[in-house]
């Protein structure tokens, strides 16, 4: 397997800071559900909706 270059890795939106991320290897089994780019975003949106 080649090593992929960061730019060629699919990106997201964080659904709480609006930045983008890309992909990570740890993400790999569930990309599809990853929302946040961090767990302090994940945490401020629990945060908030209290």
């Amino acid at each position: 397997m080649r090593m992929r270059r960061k730019s060629d890795l699919p990106v997201k939106i964080c659904a709480r800071c609006g930045r983008p991320f890309a992909w990570r290897r740890k993400w790999a089994r569930d990309w599809e559900a990853v929302r946040y780019c961090s767990a302090a975003c994940r945490r401020q949106r629990k945060e908030t909706s209290r």
